[in-house]
Parts: C-alpha cells; structure tokens; sequence
C-alpha cells in the first residue's frame, strides 16, 4: 500500500515544481522530501523523477500518478469531513472557493447568515476561478467549489463529483453611458474588452452569433477595471449580472443580451448526504 505522507510529497512536487518549493510548502526539510520521494519510487518500482538541470522535473509515471494522488488526498479528506459530522454542526470547519464575482456579491450574504446559524463552525474561503477552484476540491483544500459555465459546450470538468445548479445568471451588454445602441451588431466597429479566458469566449461567441469578431483590444478579468474602460470610452464588451451587481459603474448603460447566460453551481465532493457543515453551506449558498 502506498504511503500517504509520500503522497502528498508527491502532490506538492507536482504542484509547486520543485523539491526546495515543495518542503517550504509542506515545512519539511529538503533532504526529507527527497527521501519520500526515493522511498516512494521504491515502493511503486517507477522512476517518478529526472534530473532536469540544477532541478528536478516529474517523469509521465510521475505525473500520472501525482495525479491521481490528489485526486486520493481529496477523498481522504472528505471522508475526514464525513467523520467529522459525528459531532454535528457544534464544531467542525468547511472551506469555499469562488470566484470574484461570486465574492462580492452572495458569497457574503451566505457567509455572514451561516456564521450566524453555526458560530462554532470555522468557515473559510479562498478566490479561485473554475479550473483552480476544482483542483482544490479534489485535492481536498476545500470542500465546496463554485463554477460558472457558458452556453458554448465547455462545461467544467466535475468527474467525480457532484455538480448541483444554483441559478442561471444572465448577461449584459455594457457601452458608455449616453452610446446609442442596444445590440452588439450596433458595436461592431468598435473596440471590445474580454475578461478572463472563459469570459472572453462568451464574448467571442455573442459576437459570431451577431455575425462579426470583435476587435479586442484590452483584456482584464477585474470587473470594475473593465467598467472604467468602457466609462473612459476606450471599448464596449458584455458582462455577467453578479460583476455589475458587485459594481456598478455610474458610467456605464446595460443592456439584457436575451439567450445568453451562463450556470453557476456548486460542486462537492461524492453523493449526498454531505458532511452537515458542507449541507449547510450548500443551503445558504442557494438561498444567498
């Protein structure tokens, strides 16, 4: 049976891309990670490393099975968490990772009505985008993930987990304040603004069904950087309704775009009943 502290050695090489960087993030010394990491080859009788340089660099056995680690690690984890609910919701902890906009707009509300419910439970969350936020659900560094999706067919990859919806979010046509023009057809000749690359897809596809390719011209994934260039009359560009409810520019008009909207869910770990801390966060993240 393989050991799980060389596991997790393992893990934290594959993600931080060193032995030095690994043992500061595990506050081992260097020789002891460089021990699991002999120990573990011998146990699996793989090479999982290669010199690479002054470094090191995971070989495809390697990789593989770092992957696969993590994936392990998180499920030890729930299962922790599944222990854990033997005490109820007096005691315990659940982590979130969302994304920004989700931050600044019903994270809080969800947070702030849990913490009143369940003060003796430690809740925690981190900023993370869908691929990040679901990489800490499976390595078991949080226990729910938010996603958002668009109607282009890339769904986030939840294999494994399960993926509930939460609400269907629509979105905006955003221009200057006083541009006329309420189609995107109407912009077709100005600048664009993308946000982040799942965000600039959505843009991308709008745009192809109006039948052009926007001309973008600046990129950012900070909402209220993207409303200030748009206010500043630098370019126009479409936006979802949690980034205009955590900020809106005085500068700005909106416009529905109808048909376009993307799905935000939450994602956890395996099938009900969840951890009581994890369900309860789940209940207040819905009614947020």
């Amino acid at each position: 049976m393989l050991d799980v502290t060389r596991l997790r050695v393992l893990v934290a090489v594959a993600r931080h891309g060193s032995v030095t960087a690994a043992a500061q993030a595990l506050h081992y010394a260097q020789p002891s990670v460089s021990h699991h990491l002999a120990r573990l080859e011998a146990e699996t009788g793989s090479r999982l490393v290669q010199r690479a340089g002054r470094g090191i660099r995971l070989t495809d056995a390697g990789r593989m099975l770092a992957e696969r680690a993590a994936e392990i690690l998180g499920r030890l984890a729930a299962a922790e968490a599944e222990l854990d609910a033997h005490t109820g919701l007096r005691a315990g902890r659940v982590r979130l990772a969302a994304f920004p906009s989700a931050l600044g707009t019903f994270v809080p509300r969800a947070a702030a009505t849990f913490a009143a419910a369940y003060p003796d439970v430690d809740l925690r969350f981190v900023e993370a985008e869908p691929p990040e936020a679901l990489r800490l659900l499976r390595a078991g560094e949080v226990e729910v993930a938010l996603l958002f999706s668009y109607p282009d067919g890339t769904e986030p990859d939840v294999a494994g987990l399960r993926d509930e919806t939460l609400r269907d979010e629509p979105t905006y046509l955003v221009v200057p304040s006083g541009l006329p023009g309420d189609r995107p057809i109407d912009h077709r000749d100005r600048p664009w603004i993308g946000g982040c690359d799942r965000c600039r897809g959505e843009l991308v596809r709008v745009c192809a069904a109006a039948g052009f390719v926007p001309d973008i011209r600046y990129t950012t994934d900070d909402y209220v950087a993207v409303q200030r260039l748009v206010a500043s009359g630098l370019g126009v560009t479409v936006l979802p309704a949690l980034a205009l409810e955590a900020h809106r520019d005085p500068g700005v008009r909106t416009v529905l775009l109808p048909g376009a909207a993307r799905r935000l869910s939450a994602a956890v770990h395996g099938d009900p009943p969840d951890p009581p801390p994890t369900a309860a966060l789940l209940h207040h993240l819905r009614t947020a």
